[in-house]
């Protein structure tokens, strides 16, 4: 059977997912009458909840006798990692564009990773039944794109369809019959090359693991595209690390294949398809598996190397221990250890104490994700505030910059630009109408400006802004950036926090806590009014006598307090402050819990 296999490359929400669905149904992978959901790709709980897509995955579908595999990639910079290896797996991409936004610069990071590569797109464009669609526009953008990306005439020479993935069809045509994906399809089987690896199936086995993932009755399994040769179930092969070095023999005990959304046993692997191999037990992501006559590996893609790191440690608040069941360091340990071994773009290092941990990686979203599955799994942690990555060239402290692309009401483009241009100290690269009384900003930001940034940023547009960043390069220190303005307000006692209490300080500023809510001591529960932290008493009631007045028993009426969601806290606090997090709760205090140490730590900052 034929075979192309393809890497579908979006920006966040612009319909990626529901474009493999429609795919899907329309060759045939589910029986008729079958159960299906909606975005089945996303199949985490995570990328349920929040739309977007984290790990790359694999499908397979059959058209006209020719199987497609499909690879749907992650369209957040923050999990580059997974597109770097991903795409070393494919022979052609399909860039998937919205009409109306245009390329967006998620979709440059993926794309000039696909480039680099030598791969040829074909573009879709996709959503071009709304109102506000501009594909002839979009288009251009395209065009554009890819010449500043520094692609070649090939590259260039690219098709183009356009589509609506909802609705489930593509056209050549902007008006044409608008009836199904064939013409995705076909487009594909005839501009994707077959994989080259075909042609060498007379070779000895080779094959580089791209992804790790561990299976309860099959124990480690690695995916990747078989490069040459066949490999049949019981072989015996040996994996070879990227320089070379041999780290174990080991016997196929399972190869499974792509058929659908699942996974298939099959006995035999052919050069080019895409397969999972069971029976390892220390090869990972990047390692070369191969026939034992090979000794040399299979060159691997370099990573980008991280930009941001974050202090994990044990929760030693008075509260730890009532959530969670992992309080421990040695198994919060163990857990990192795992999520580096499957994700090449997180680094682990241990701090002197052996108390706590430095996870470095892309960004907060990324952290946030890791930090968010190990509070279900049961994990109790405290987070540091996310630090930058510096390094040094030619004796001069650098840092990295990330290019910003921001869509604003032209109303409020005065503050967005004085934001980031004058207090986070970044450098205004475009600005331009962008239509229905909206304005595009790009800019060069460092990205310690940025962290914390985008609560601001949303009160600052009143909720109607919309920011997207991709790491850009590296520059020189430009000094000092001003951080959160404000202080915060800091429990001084332990207990259950009253309503009269917090009701008497809601004219000191912004409350983070319920009524009924346990803190203690240390704990922030507000953001100040002012620029000083303030320590107050959320257990005060009110005194009560036995002589009734009049006005005296009026009713508590309290704001509604801020909720902040994992991200939002990570990025809010400051340096001498930490995020708590349990299964049940996310907590902000002060690093130091001694009020004595927290008041020298303060002078001493002062």
């Amino acid at each position: 059977m034929d075979i192309r296999n393809i890497a579908i490359i979006a920006h966040v929400d612009h319909g990626k997912t529901t474009l493999v669905d429609e795919l899907l149904k329309q060759s045939g992978t589910y029986r008729e009458n079958q159960q299906t959901t909606e975005r089945a790709m996303d199949s985490n709980d995570i990328e349920r909840e929040r739309g977007i897509t984290i790990l790359a995955k694999c499908t397979s579908v059959e058209w006209k006798g020719t199987r497609v595999n499909i690879v749907d990639t992650p369209g957040h910079a923050d999990f580059g990692g997974e597109v770097e290896r991903i795409l070393s797996m494919v022979d052609g991409v399909v860039l998937l564009v919205d009409a109306a936004e245009g390329p967006m610069p998620q979709t440059k990071f993926v794309t000039s990773k696909a480039l680099a590569l030598g791969l040829r797109p074909i573009v879709v464009l996709n959503k071009v039944d709304k109102p506000d669609a501009e594909p002839d526009r979009a288009l251009d953008e395209c065009f554009d794109l890819f010449a500043n990306l520094g692609a070649d005439d090939r590259q260039l020479d690219f098709p183009h369809l356009y589509a609506s993935g909802r609705s489930g069809w593509a056209d050549e045509e902007l008006d044409g019959p608008r009836k199904d994906l064939s013409a995705l399809f076909d487009l594909v089987t005839r501009h994707v090359e077959p994989p080259k690896q075909l042609t060498n199936a007379d070779q000895p086995f080779r094959m580089l693991a791209t992804t790790l993932s561990s299976d309860p009755f099959m124990g480690r399994i690695l995916t990747g595209r078989v490069e040459s040769g066949r490999l049949s179930t019981g072989d015996t092969l040996k994996a070879l690390s990227r320089k070379g070095e041999r780290i174990e023999q080991f016997r196929v005990s399972k190869i499974l294949a792509f058929r659908g959304l699942g996974q298939q046993p099959i006995d035999v692997a052919e050069a080019g398809d895409i397969v999972t191999i069971a029976g390892m037990t220390k090869a990972t992501v990047a390692d070369t598996l191969c026939d034992p006559s090979v000794d040399i590996p299979i060159p691997a893609q370099p990573i980008d190397p991280p930009t941001i790191s974050v202090t994990f440690g044990i929760n030693d608040s008075p509260l730890a221990g009532r959530d969670g069941k992992k309080v421990q360091s040695r198994v919060i340990r163990e857990r990192l250890m795992k999520e580096a071994e499957s994700n090449v773009a997180i680094k682990i290092e241990d701090t002197p104490g052996g108390e706590a941990f430095v996870v470095s990686g892309r960004g907060e979203l990324q952290m946030g994700v890791l930090i968010e599955n190990m509070r279900r799994e049961g994990f109790e942690l405290s987070i540091s505030r996310p630090q930058v990555i510096l390094r040094e060239e030619n004796g001069q402290r650098m840092e990295p910059v990330e290019e910003v692309t921001i869509d604003v009401d032209d109303e409020f483009t005065g503050v967005v630009v004085e934001k980031l241009t004058g207090v986070r100290k970044g450098d205004l690269i475009e600005m331009k109408a962008a239509g229905q009384g909206k304005t595009r900003i790009v800019a060069h930001v460092p990205s310690r400006g940025l962290i914390g940034y985008h609560g601001e940023f949303l009160t600052d547009t009143r909720g109607t802004g919309v920011l997207n960043r991709i790491f850009h390069g590296w520059t020189a220190h430009k000094g000092p950036i001003q951080g959160r303005r404000q202080g915060v307000l800091i429990s001084m006692e332990n207990g259950t926090a009253v309503a009269y209490a917090l009701w008497n300080l809601e004219e000191r500023g912004k409350m983070f806590i319920n009524p009924q809510d346990p803190v203690y001591e240390g704990m922030i529960i507000g953001e100040h009014s002012r620029d000083n932290d303030l320590e107050v008493n959320p257990l005060k009631g009110k005194k009560l006598t036995n002589v009734r007045a009049s006005g005296t028993d009026e009713a508590v009426r309290l704001t509604p307090p801020v909720q902040m969601s994992l991200e939002q806290a990570i990025a809010y606090i400051d340096d001498d402050e930490l995020v708590e997090v349990t299964p049940n709760a996310v907590r902000l205090r002060k690093r130091f819990l001694d009020p004595h140490e927290r008041k020298r730590q303060a002078r001493a900052a002062s």
